[in-house]
């Protein structure tokens, strides 16, 4: 079993010194929040910002139609209503993003961006088996890590996709870590990378995901350290002085700069 656990250097979509996100797309000064997860959000981070890696998340029409979105609704970012899990393909197509831009398939995106490295959050357990096909039909085994807040659909990703796609634990797990601190040997294995905030609340308290030892940790499995989300150039800045691999960011204007300022674009 432990032959089939592969560590981060052995997969292509490690292999930058350092990893610049945009979430959901990102903004700056020409492509605005309200267009989050839309297709002309990731080709601007892309092909107008030169971005290596997008974040997006997926979800799964009832019909399996697998899509770049955040919300369970339409309601709060398109111009209709809806649980997109209760709602066919046919419907959902119609959808605007901010009443201007559909919601992209995964399909698109890939086709898309067919160089793009992609970070993938699985939403719901009906999006696990659309998305190992869309990654297969793509063939984007190399260019794409899962992730999910959701151990179980973690899991259920890697039985049926086995170890080619490169996968980061769960947040909730790594900071239940911090009360049992040998958890991790457990919950973690077989992943490449810990995805996480700095904080996170767990129950009343708000825990301190980002620890030293959590950095000590992936380092001596060779494992990636990717947090999110960070808007604040300070903050920026602290996290790459700490040695973290990569930050997932709206603002994908200042996040740029920074990388570039040290020389790591």
């Amino acid at each position: 079993m432990r032959a089939s656990i592969r560590n981060a250097s052995e997969y292509a979509y490690f292999d930058a010194p350092f990893a610049a996100f945009a979430h959901r797309g990102g903004w700056d000064g020409s492509i605005g929040e309200e267009l989050e997860n839309s297709l002309p959000a990731f080709q601007h981070a892309v092909n107008d910002l030169g971005y290596r890696y997008i974040e997006t998340d997926v979800r799964a029409t009832s019909d399996g139609e697998l899509l770049a979105f955040h919300d369970a609704r339409l309601d709060p970012v398109t111009d209709r209503a809806g649980v997109i899990a209760e709602l066919d393909w046919g419907r959902v197509r119609a959808a605007r993003i901010d009443g201007r831009e559909p919601i992209p398939t995964m399909d698109e995106v890939f086709e898309a961006l067919p160089d793009t490295r992609i970070n993938i959050d699985i939403k719901e357990p009906n999006a696990v088996l659309p998305l190992v096909r869309a990654i297969r039909r793509h063939n984007a085994h190399a260019r794409v890590c899962v992730a999910s807040f959701s151990p179980g659909r973690l899991a259920a990703f890697r039985r049926i996709m086995g170890p080619r796609v490169a996968v980061s634990a769960s947040p909730g797990a790594v900071a239940w870590s911090s009360f049992v601190p040998l958890l991790p040997r457990f919950v973690n294995a077989g992943v490449q990378a810990f995805q996480v905030p700095v904080r996170q609340r767990m129950g009343p308290v708000g825990v301190k995901v980002l620890t030293r030892n959590l950095l000590r940790t992936a380092r001596a499995r060779d494992m990636r350290v990717h947090v999110w989300t960070i808007d604040a150039p300070g903050q920026m800045r602290s996290l790459l002085d700490a040695g973290v691999d990569g930050i997932v960011s709206n603002r994908i204007d200042e996040l740029k700069a920074l990388c570039v300022d040290l020389d790591l674009w």
